[in-house]
C-alpha cells in the first residue's frame, strides 16, 4: 500500500479533494500545490517508482516461493485504491492478504488508518479471510546499511563539518500522543548514524518536515527552522538531508528538500546534499520479501 499520487495536472484536484476528505481546496491551495508539482516537472514519479517497487517485491517473492504470491498495489488518495484492489485479489481466488506499507515507521495516523482500510475491505469483501499486517520494518538491516551508505557517500563530497538531518513526514501533535512514530524514527537514526561512524551531537539530529497548513500544531522542528539555526551557530558548514521516513523520490523529497531545503541552506550559506532513496533497491527488498514471506 502506499499514498498514491495524481497522474498529471488534470487530476490533482480531485486528488487533493480525496486528501481533505471530499472538501475541494480553494483556488489558492490548488494553484499552490500544481505550483509544486511543476516546480518538479508537471509529475510526481511515485506512480512510477511505487510500480518498480511493487515489480521488485514480486520478482523477490517469485524466486523465495514460485507462484505462491501475488503483490498488488493499493493506494490510499489515488486508484488503484485500496479497496478496489482487494475487492480484484480477493475476487481473483486469493486466500489471505498481507498487508504492506511502504513507509518504514509505524504511527496510527498513517500506517494505523492503512491497515484500517485493508481490514474493513476484506470484512466487506469476504467475511473471514485471514489478514495479516506488517505494521512496521524500520528496523530491518538492510534499510540501516543502505542508509548509512547513502549517507557516507553524501558526506564525501561535502565540507569537515557537515551535520546529518535524519527528516521524516511530521504530523499533528494530537497524533502523536502515545505513539511509537517518534521514537521507532529516533531508533532507525540512531542506528544508521552509528553505522556511518556520526558523533552523536556534532553528527546529526532528527528534524520534521512537509507540516500540513492546518490550523493545529505540527510536530516540530521544520527543516527549514533547523537549516537556519544550525547556520546560526557557525558550527557547520553544511548540511545532509536523510529523509529516512520515505522510501522513494516523491513531492515530498523532490521539492520539499531538494528545492526549498536547498534554497533555504544555500540562502543561509550552507553546503547542501540529499541521501539517494530506496526506491526499489534489490537488498532492501530482498529482506522485505522476507519479512513478507514470514507473515504466512
Amino acid at each position: 500500500m502506499a499514498y498514491g499520487t495524481p497522474a498529471g495536472p488534470a487530476d490533482v484536484e480531485a486528488y487533493y479533494t480525496h486528501i481533505r476528505r471530499g472538501r475541494p481546496p480553494s483556488a489558492d491551495e490548488l494553484a499552490d500545490l500544481q505550483a509544486r508539482y511543476d516546480a518538479i516537472g508537471g509529475v510526481s514519479p511515485l506512480a512510477e517508482r511505487t510500480e518498480a517497487q511493487r515489480a521488485r517485491l514480486q520478482e523477490t517473492l517469485d524466486n523465495l516461493a514460485p507462484g505462491r504470491f501475488r503483490v498488488a498495489l493499493g493506494n490510499k488518495h489515488a486508484a488503484p485504491f485500496i479497496e478496489d484492489t482487494v475487492a480484484s485479489l480477493i475476487a481473483d481466488g486469493a486466500e489471505r492478504l498481507v498487508g504492506l506499507v511502504l513507509a518504514p515507521h509505524y504511527s496510527r495516523g498513517s500506517v494505523g488508518e492503512y491497515r484500517e482500510r485493508l481490514d474493513a475491505s476484506a470484512a466487506a469483501a469476504a467475511a473471514g479471510l485471514p489478514v495479516a499486517m506488517i505494521e512496521r520494518w524500520y528496523d530491518l538491516p538492510a534499510l540501516h546499511e543502505f542508509l548509512a551508505r547513502a549517507v557516507t557517500d553524501a558526506l564525501a563530497a561535502m565540507p569537515e563539518r557537515t551535520k546529518v538531518l535524519f527528516t521524516a513526514h511530521s504530523l499533528p501533535v494530537a497524533v502523536l500522543d502515545g505513539d511509537p512514530y517518534e521514537d521507532e524514527l529516533r531508533a532507525s537514526a540512531t542506528a544508521v548514524a552509528a553505522r556511518a561512524g556520526l558523533p552523536r551531537w556534532a553528527g546529526w539530529t532528527l528534524a520534521w518536515q512537509s507540516a500540513a497548513r492546518t490550523p493545529m500544531a505540527w510536530k516540530g522542528p521544520d527543516i527549514l527552522e533547523v537549516i537556519r539555526d544550525l547556520a546560526a551557530t557557525g558550527r557547520a558548514d553544511g548540511v545532509v538531508v536523510c529523509p529516512q521516513g520515505f522510501t522513494s523520490d516523491h513531492l515530498e523529497v523532490l521539492y520539499d528538500l531538494d528545492i526549498r531545503a536547498r534554497s533555504s541552506a544555500e540562502e543561509a550559506g550552507l553546503a547542501f546534499a540529499r541521501t539517494r532513496s530506496v526506491n526499489d533497491d534489490p537488498t532492501v527488498f530482498g529482506e522485505l520479501a522476507a519479512v513478507v514471506a514470514a507473515a504466512v
